[in-house]
């Protein structure tokens, strides 16, 4: 096909359409254990978590002087009321970070990265963005998602050599699949690569696009035409971003988050090498879920540095602050609220350094884990910001400038709240997550069960299925009746001055109950089991729990054998247990009695206008424009803002 051809325009796809390139692009098998795959099953594999496992002595050590190094900078470099007041990272704090290696951190020391793991990654994101947020997010978009990643799972020999060194000293790289129209639904993915020769020609608009514009280097997910000799299909490319027909037209500005280089990136007639393509013709969304899996790790990181920043603020601020006699921190109804920020900052790093050392490990498949991890984190530290603010009252809804201004201190509560909302969307929504957890939680069910409740088998397939899901049940649903969770003498090395082994007994009785009540549910919907959203929702927000409660006594057990405040570990675990405990009940309550079905009822009275009289007695702010930018391919007749930071 000829590059002067007109690329197509957005495929129209069917809902079983979407849902089969979604299918299509994850990993079908599962080739190792999943600690948090065997919990939704009922099955509580402590033996895969539980010693938490270490960094090497090495890696460590490695870790902890890039740390010292790092706190250095951003404590006598960093400042981060100027960000937010400038909305921009200056650029001499961007070269700084590249001379001390921040941008090489996850890369490889042979192609000049400091070759660190997930843990130390983490860690340094989790400081780098206490400092700022946005510096946080350029490091995590450039490592985490963009051109490192991909080329380290994917790419060939020869684009490591090529891009890797670049990425790990001078380039800053940028992730790009979001386009105006198309979010969470990849199947109507518009962006075109048509082949000509041993090029690619790329046509289309990205959106959201994080470094975008000052980035150097491009992953960009388009859709090649099938055709002879091409497989076809989405299809991720490395970019070079001053390439001919690439244009940067707008940066974007959020409510949060104000430093980023976020934009709006357009690609007409845009050649690309075909070296260039990472992977094969079709491979592209299979590549962003596989690198996503542990770089959603990056985002809880930030999260578990919030948390400790409100726990800081808040035990500060409760003792200097006095009502009715007492400091406010002695007022139970402010009390209640330390506490939660205090065990769940404890739960979240417990999480956040299981996973990242699993993933370091490579012993066990973390799919589940990471996407567990991103949704919790970015669930409770919103939650735990929300509080610092109502602690803090009229200051926590002050900005940090007007503060200083009158002689306070300037405590950007406000920032953070804006800052921390992002992440309930940011790489996979609350509610895609919870879609997509839900997917791989009831994989093996479906494995046996499947075709016994898809339409588009024939009765040959469902009566093989039938067997297959006949003996698969025979031999697991017996096995949820009863297990360690019911015996008093179980997880006996968990006690001690606090005792946790009553917690993980209610963890291993509780999967069991979750898996009870998953198959119970695929009995009675069957085929419309994917249309209860909310059901499925509350099923992952319970693993999520449960998985919560298992890292924060496995950490506690660790910190306690370390000598390492062992004993207060084990108290803001029990804390933290005995509050999930109470969310988790209701959760289970509310997967049966909820207003689910009279939901449904309003919004289709919302969409066809019934309840349009519940609108009148106001004026919209909102301006005139379409709902959805005009995303037409073709030359950009916009300035091109993009700014290398050289």
């Amino acid at each position: 096909m000829s590059a002067s051809t007109t690329p197509s325009s957005r495929p129209a796809v069917t809902e079983r359409e979407a849902r089969e390139v979604a299918e299509a692009a994850r990993e079908q098998h599962w080739r190792k254990p999943s600690f948090a795959k065997e919990l939704f099953l009922g099955r509580f594999r402590l033996d895969l978590i539980h010693p938490h496992p270490l960094p090497a002595g090495e890696a460590a050590e490695r870790g902890e002087e890039f740390l010292a190094k790092l706190r250095d900078f951003v404590e006598t470099k960093v400042d981060g009321a100027l960000i937010e007041r400038e909305a921009r990272i200056p650029d001499e704090v961007i070269d700084g970070l590249k001379e001390l290696g921040a941008f090489g951190m996850k890369i490889d020391t042979k192609y000049g990265g400091l070759g660190l793991g997930q843990v130390y990654y983490n860690k340094a994101l989790a400081l780098a963005g206490s400092a700022s947020p946005a510096i946080g997010v350029l490091l995590s978009a450039h490592q985490s998602i963009g051109v490192p990643q991909p080329l380290k799972l994917f790419g060939t020999q020869e684009q490591r050599e090529r891009f890797l060194p670049r990425c790990a000293r001078t380039d800053i790289s940028a992730f790009l699949l979001t386009e105006p129209d198309v979010g969470s639904d990849p199947a109507r993915l518009a962006t075109t690569a048509i082949p000509d020769g041993d090029d690619y020609v790329l046509d289309g608009v990205k959106l959201w696009t994080t470094n975008g514009v000052v980035a150097d280097l491009l992953v960009v997910m388009a859709r090649v035409p099938k055709s002879e000799g091409h497989r076809g299909g989405i299809t991720a490319f490395v970019v070079e971003t001053n390439s001919p027909g690439v244009t940067v037209e707008n940066r974007n500005a959020f409510m949060g988050l104000r430093g980023i280089e976020n934009g709006v990136t357009r690609f007409h007639q845009v050649r690309v090498p075909a070296a260039n393509r990472v992977g094969e013709e079709g491979q592209g969304l299979k590549i962003a879920l596989t690198t996503l899996n542990t770089g959603r790790l990056s985002l809880p990181a930030s999260c578990v540095a919030a948390g400790k920043w409100c726990l800081k603020i808040a035990r500060e601020w409760t003792a200097a602050r006095e009502q009715w006699g007492k400091p406010v921190a002695h007022h139970e109804a402010v009390g209640s609220k330390i506490s939660f920020i205090a065990a769940t900052t404890f739960a979240l790093e417990a999480v956040t350094d299981l996973a990242s050392q699993m993933a370091d490990e490579d012993r066990n498949d973390i799919r589940i884990e990471g996407a567990l991890a991103k949704l919790y984190a970015s669930e409770m530290a919103w939650t735990m910001a929300d509080e610092l603010v109502q602690i803090r009252g009229g200051r926590g809804f002050e900005t940090a400038d007007s503060l200083r201004a009158r002689g306070e201190r300037g405590v950007p509560a406000e920032q953070l709240l804006r800052d921390l909302r992002i992440n309930r969307i940011f790489e996979g929504s609350t509610e895609i997550m919870h879609l997509l957890i839900a997917r791989e939680a009831v994989d093996a069910h479906l494995s046996v069960a499947g075709d016994l409740i898809d339409p588009g088998k024939s009765l040959g397939d469902k009566a093989r299925a039938g067997a297959n899901a006949g003996v698969f049940y025979a031999k697991w649903l017996p096995k949820l009746v009863a297990g360690p969770g019911q015996l008093p003498a179980s997880y006996g090395e968990f006690r001690h001055d606090v005792d946790l082994s009553g917690h993980l007994r209610y963890v291993e009785r509780t999967a069991r109950k979750l898996a009870r009540s998953t198959f119970y549910a695929m009995s009675r919907w069957q085929g419309r089991m994917e249309s209860k959203q909310g059901f499925l929702g509350r099923i992952v927000d319970i693993g999520a729990e449960l998985f919560a409660m298992s890292a924060s006594c496995v950490r506690a057990e660790l910190l306690r054998g370390q000598g390492d405040h062992g004993r207060e570990a084990y108290q803001l675990a029990d804390v933290f247990c005995r509050q999930s405990r109470i969310r988790i009940e209701e959760l289970f309550t509310r997967l049966w009695t909820n207003t689910d079905h009279l939901d449904r009822k309003v919004v289709k009275g919302v969409l066809s206008g019934t309840y349009e009289w519940l609108e009148q007695g106001i004026v919209d702010p909102s301006g005139e424009g379409p709902w959805i930018a005009d995303a037409t391919p073709g030359p950009s007749r916009k300035e091109n803002v993009h700014r290398p930071i050289r």
